[in-house]
């Protein structure tokens, strides 16, 4: 059975960090990308920050660049997203994806590539 269990969120003063965590089972690891996603109260879903396991390359949307940090750790299957300097602007949902290696990073922030996706986590940054 194919998992993606997301985890990691809360709430947090505006400036704090959080880590997210996202789980995978039930297919090979490094054939995919794992994207994280997020989606605000009214807001489309976007795309956050997605990583390549097979090469560890990375992609960010520009409103996160240099706040957030994406990173995997192949033994555990797990990807992080580690969030810094969080703003009231990041509140949202979260979710992860994985993205089949035969599109990677360019196909990354379009959600009808990605073959199976994690339930959210809950992300609320307080002014």
């Amino acid at each position: 059975e194919v998992q993606l269990q997301a985890s990691g969120g809360g709430l947090v003063q505006a400036g704090g960090s959080l880590r997210l965590s996202c789980v995978a089972s039930g297919f090979i690891f490094d054939e995919y990308a794992i994207g994280w996603f997020r989606q605000a109260p009214g807001k489309e879903r976007e795309a956050v920050s997605c990583i390549s396991i097979i090469d560890g390359s990375t992609s960010y949307v520009d409103s996160v660049k240099g706040r957030f940090t994406i990173s995997s750790d192949n033994a555990k299957n797990t990807v992080y997203l580690q969030m810094n300097n969080l703003k009231p602007e990041d509140t949202a949902v979260y979710y992860c994806g994985a993205l089949p290696g035969r599109w990677g990073l360019p196909y990354s922030d379009y959600m009808y590539y990605y073959e199976y996706w994690g339930q959210g986590t809950q992300v609320t940054v307080s002014s």
